[in-house]
C-alpha cells in the first residue's frame, strides 16, 4: 500500500474540504460507479476515499486487522464491502452509498454491483445518479458486463459516462491498451446514444492518477480522477412540478398529502392538478413538523406534506402537478426495456409494473427491436425477451396511470417490472397512448424502425402553418411493397432508409422491403439514402457515410455543431402540399412570401 502517497495527499485534500466547509452552501453531485466484476470498481472508490482523507477514524486499521485474521492481502475494496459474505467471495453484493468532498463540491458516490446475479440492485443504485463512471480493466479489456452496464445506464437516463481504464500497472502502463479501450467504448457508447468521456488511465491499487498526475504515464496529459470529477457539469434540474403521492395522513382536522418533490417546485396558493383522476384544486399550505421549519415553498428533492383547498379522496400513486403542465394519463405506452428475470419476458403474460409510487398489472402486447445488450446484435424475432436482452416493447396497463415520456421527466418516465416477487426488468417510456401499438413501421428479425418517411407534409394557405399527417398504421416486412409516392413525397424504386432514432436501417429494392437490419450492421452501398423522415442524406461515397456518422457522434458529445444542415436535404424527395383557399387577395399574389417553414426533423 502506498502510504507515502497517502501521507502527502490526504492532508492536502482534507484541508481543501475543511476550507470549503466554511461556505454556507455547497454544490452536491451524485454519481454511480459500475463495471464488470473484478475490474477494480470498489478498489477505485476505496482508494479515492483513502487519498482524500474521507474515511472515518480507524477504518483502515479495522480493514488491516480483518486482512490479517483472514490471511488475505490488504484490499481497498474491503473498505466498501462491509458484508462478510462479500469479503469471502470478493464481489460487491448490494449498493453502497458513501460521501466525500473536494474543494469544489460534496459528492454522493454509489458503488453499484458488478456481478451478473446482482444487476437488479443496480436499478435503485443508479436511478438517482447525475453522472456515471464505468470501470474497465486495462489488461482484460471491455467485457460482457461492461457493455451491459453501459446499456442499463442508457436506459436509466445517464446521458454521459466517463470511463476509468483501471489496472494500468498490469498492462505495463501501455498507451496502446488505454487507446484500445477508449476506441471500443467510444463507438459502443455512441451507438447507445451516450456521450462518452472523460477517459482516464489509472491504477487504483497504486494510487496512480487519482489525486495527482502519474509519472508512470507521461503520455497522458488529461486530468486526474479528482480533477475530472470537479470538472463535471451538474445536470440542469428538470422543470415542471412532479410530486408522486406516497401517503395521506389525517392530522387534527387536516388531510396531509405526503410525498417527495421529484422535479419543479410547489408554493402555497399554486393551482394544482391531481392525476390520473384529473381533480383540480389549490395548494393550501406546505406543512412542517416544527413551526420554525414552516415555509411556503417545497423544492425538488424535498419530502414534504401539503394540504389542498378542497377535500378529495387521494391515494398513493397519484401525481400532483401544476394545472397547466400535467403528466400524460394513459393505459398503454411504448418503452425500451432491459430484462433481467430468470424466466423470459413473454408477450401476453401478466406482470406487475411499478412507476414512482404507483403500481398496477400490465401485459406486453408487442416486442420489437430485440437485441443482445452486450453486442448490440439483433437477437431475432420472438414473442419473448431473454435475460440480458433489451427490446422496444408496447405495454398495456390494467388501468390508466399518470406518467411522462422519459425525455421530459425521469422519475415519472421510468418503471420496473416485477415477476412474482422479483424485480425482473426495468425501462423508460418513449411514447404514450394506445395508438403507439399500431404505428407504421418496418419489422423483421426482431428489428423495428418507424416509417415516418410516409408522413404527409401540408401547408394550410388559410392558417399559414405547416402540419404533418401520420401514415396509416401498417407493418412492412421483407418482401412487402411500400408506397413510393404520396401527396408530398416521391422516392425512387430502390433506396435505403436510415432511422437513427431506432438505430436501424431498411434496404428497399424494386419498391419492396429487401432487408431490415440494425444500424450497426449497415454500410452504404451506393444507393440513394433518406433518414427516418424522408429527408435525403447527402451521401455519395463510403467516405461521406463515415463523415456523416462522425458528425453525428461529435454533435452528440457536444463537440460539434448540429449536422442536419450539412447532411440533410428536404427538397430531394419531399415537397410541401398546399391546402385550403389562398390567404390573401389577388390569386397567386396572396401566397405568403418565401418558402414555408419546415418542422424540425426530430428523430432523424
Amino acid at each position: 500500500m502506498n502510504d507515502e502517497y497517502h501521507k502527502a495527499s490526504a492532508p492536502q485534500a482534507a484541508a481543501a474540504g475543511d476550507a470549503a466547509g466554511a461556505q454556507e452552501t455547497r454544490e452536491k453531485l451524485s454519481l454511480v460507479v459500475t463495471g464488470h466484476v473484478d475490474h477494480g470498481k470498489s478498489t477505485v472508490i476505496g482508494r479515492l476515499l483513502y487519498d482524500t482523507g474521507s474515511l472515518p477514524q480507524g477504518a483502515i486499521d479495522r480493514v488491516r486487522e480483518i486482512s490479517r485474521e483472514t490471511g488475505q492481502p490488504f484490499e481497498f475494496a474491503f473498505l466498501l464491502d462491509a458484508f462478510e459474505e462479500e469479503r469471502k467471495q470478493g464481489i460487491t453484493i448490494d449498493t453502497t452509498r458513501l460521501q466525500f468532498r473536494t474543494g469544489k463540491r460534496d459528492y454522493l458516490i454509489i458503488d453499484a454491483p458488478g456481478h451478473k446475479e446482482f444487476l437488479k440492485n443496480m436499478i435503485s443504485g443508479a436511478s438517482d445518479a447525475e453522472a456515471a463512471f464505468l470501470v474497465v480493466d486495462a489488461a482484460r479489456g471491455v467485457e460482457e458486463q461492461s457493455r451491459r452496464h453501459a446499456h442499463m445506464l442508457s436506459l436509466l437516463g445517464v446521458g454521459r459516462v466517463g470511463v476509468l481504464v483501471n489496472k494500468m500497472d498490469l498492462a505495463g502502463w501501455s498507451e496502446g491498451a488505454f487507446e484500445s479501450a477508449r476506441s471500443e467504448l467510444s463507438a459502443f457508447l455512441w451507438n447507445l446514444g451516450i456521450e462518452a468521456g472523460p477517459f482516464l488511465p489509472l491504477s487504483a491499487l497504486l494510487g496512480e492518477n487519482i489525486l495527482s498526475p502519474s509519472a508512470r504515464m507521461p503520455w497522458f496529459s488529461g486530468p486526474t480522477l479528482i480533477g475530472a470529477l470537479d470538472g463535471l457539469k451538474k445536470p440542469a434540474r428538470e422543470e415542471g412540478l412532479r410530486l408522486p403521492i406516497q401517503d395521506v395522513y389525517k392530522f387534527d382536522d387536516r388531510r396531509i398529502i405526503a410525498g417527495r418533490v421529484e422535479s419543479g417546485s410547489l408554493r402555497a396558493g399554486d393551482e394544482i392538478l391531481i392525476s390520473p383522476s384529473g381533480r383540480r384544486t389549490r395548494c393550501a399550505s406546505i406543512e412542517a413538523w416544527l413551526p420554525r421549519d414552516a415555509r411556503g415553498e417545497a423544492l425538488a428533492g424535498e419530502s414534504v406534506g401539503v394540504t389542498a383547498s378542497d377535500e378529495f379522496f387521494n391515494r398513493r400513486g397519484e401525481v400532483i402537478s401544476l394545472r397547466d403542465d400535467p403528466p400524460e394519463v394513459a393505459d398503454a405506452f411504448r418503452a425500451s426495456v432491459f430484462w433481467m428475470g430468470r424466466a423470459p419476458l413473454s408477450k401476453g403474460r401478466r406482470y406487475r409494473l411499478k412507476l414512482a409510487t404507483d403500481s398496477c398489472d400490465c401485459r406486453v402486447t408487442g416486442i420489437y427491436n430485440r437485441i443482445d445488450s452486450s453486442t448490440l446484435a439483433p437477437a431475432g424475432a420472438s414473442d419473448e425477451v431473454q435475460s440480458g436482452e433489451v427490446a422496444e416493447a408496447a405495454v398495456r396497463l390494467s388501468r390508466p396511470m399518470a406518467l411522462d415520456l422519459f425525455s421530459r421527466h425521469r422519475v415519472t418516465g421510468r418503471f420496473v417490472i416485477v415477476d412474482g416477487y422479483d424485480v425482473a426488468g426495468g425501462g423508460i417510456i418513449t411514447g404514450a397512448g394506445a395508438a403507439l401499438e399500431r404505428g407504421a413501421g418496418f419489422a423483421s428479425g426482431g428489428v423495428w424502425a418507424r416509417a415516418a418517411l410516409f408522413e404527409e407534409y401540408s401547408y394550410s394557405l388559410e392558417e399559414q402553418a405547416v402540419s404533418i399527417r401520420e401514415p396509416s398504421p401498417c407493418r412492412y416486412g421483407v418482401g412487402d411493397p411500400v408506397p413510393l409516392a404520396g401527396e408530398s413525397y416521391a422516392y425512387p424504386d430502390s433506396f435505403d432508409v436510415v432511422v437513427f432514432r431506432d438505430r436501424a436501417a431498411v434496404r428497399i429494392r424494386g419498391g419492396r422491403v429487401a432487408e431490415v437490419l440494425p444500424l450497426s450492421g449497415y454500410s452504404w452501398g451506393g444507393f440513394p439514402a433518406v433518414n427516418g423522415r424522408g429527408f435525403a442524406l447527402k451521401v455519395a461515397s463510403a467516405w461521406d457515410w463515415e463523415g456523416l456518422l462522425a458528425a453525428f457522434a461529435r454533435a452528440a458529445s457536444g463537440a460539434g455543431p448540429d449536422p442536419a444542415s450539412r447532411w440533410l436535404d428536404f427538397n430531394v424527395y419531399r415537397r410541401i402540399a398546399f391546402t385550403g383557399p389562398l390567404a390573401g387577395p389577388g390569386g397567386e399574389g396572396g401566397l405568403p412570401g418565401g418558402p414555408p417553414p419546415v418542422p424540425p426533423g426530430g428523430g432523424i
